[in-house]
């Protein structure tokens, strides 16, 4: 409910933060910020409601605030209580030249912050918020550069700390298959890593990814295969092995059936890319 995406091509902006003592008891106040808001208690308990729904955030607990939702404080906030703060904003949008062939190039990924997280105190992310604040007022110059970068990072910590399942058998065999593409394929090697049926974990993968085991191992080397074309002398023979393959004119097959033309015709063409 009131979830806030995180998109890597669409980064955060810095609004304000830091770090705040109740001096005395008082209430959260009433407000609809144009804002994003994310409050970390160190020290007792901050009480808000947020679009009719009471938060009460703990030590070592994170809440995040929607900007355009209204907030409010129900119940009183004990003097004592310590945390920070960041006020934050999403970037407005996508660049206007980031079409989708773009987006595909750059990655594009979101992921939605957790709406409260417990279990933080003393950890990596309670770390990075102390040193984030800290820097924000600090006097480097280049903060006016990079407060944003490291926002980002801050808010993809937390997203990944809030993804707490298992991978994916499918994400694990591609892990696998990426990290030893130049190997042959081997269904006996897959089922002494994975200690399963070579029957079963096809199945499971052609399921969740699509496609089969030996797409995505001839997919990584393909990909592998265009990088060593455009940014290498490397002779066409010299990239057949480097990806894997020990018959260069059965490499250039498999690049023309993945690309549509023979790996020294996607060389010339890579000029027209710049």
């Amino acid at each position: 409910m009131n979830e806030i995406i995180l998109s890597n091509i669409c980064p955060p902006l810095l609004s304000e933060c830091g770090l705040l003592a109740a001096a005395e008891p008082f209430y959260h106040m009433d407000r609809t910020a144009g804002f994003n808001v994310l409050i970390y208690v160190t020290d007792g308990t901050i009480y808000v409601t947020e679009d009719g729904t009471d938060y009460a955030v703990g030590e070592g607990e994170m809440l995040f605030l929607k900007s355009g939702i209204r907030h409010c404080g129900r119940r009183e906030i004990k003097k004592g209580t310590r945390w920070y703060y960041i006020h934050f904003c999403n970037s407005g949008g996508e660049p206007d030249c980031m079409d989708e062939s773009c987006a595909a190039r750059m990655f594009k990924k979101s992921a939605v912050l957790p709406k409260k997280l417990s279990g933080l105190k003393n950890s990596r992310i309670e770390r990075m918020i102390e040193r984030y604040t800290d820097y924000y007022y600090s006097n480097n110059p280049m903060k006016l550069w990079d407060i944003n970068i490291r926002l980002f990072e801050l808010l993809a910590q937390i997203a990944v700390f809030n993804n707490s399942e298992e991978p994916r058998l499918s994400d694990k065999i591609c892990a696998y298959l990426a990290a030893n593409y130049v190997k042959p394929f081997s269904v006996s090697d897959l089922e002494k890593e994975f200690y399963l049926s070579y029957k079963y974990m096809a199945a499971v993968f052609k399921r969740e990814k699509n496609m089969t085991m030996q797409q995505y191992h001839t997919s990584v080397r393909m990909n592998n295969a265009r990088r060593l074309l455009c940014s290498t002398f490397m002779s066409v023979s010299e990239v057949a092995s480097a990806v894997g393959y020990t018959d260069a004119l059965y490499f250039s097959r498999v690049f023309r059936t993945s690309e549509g033309m023979c790996p020294s015709a996607y060389r010339k063409t890579a000029v027209e890319r710049i």
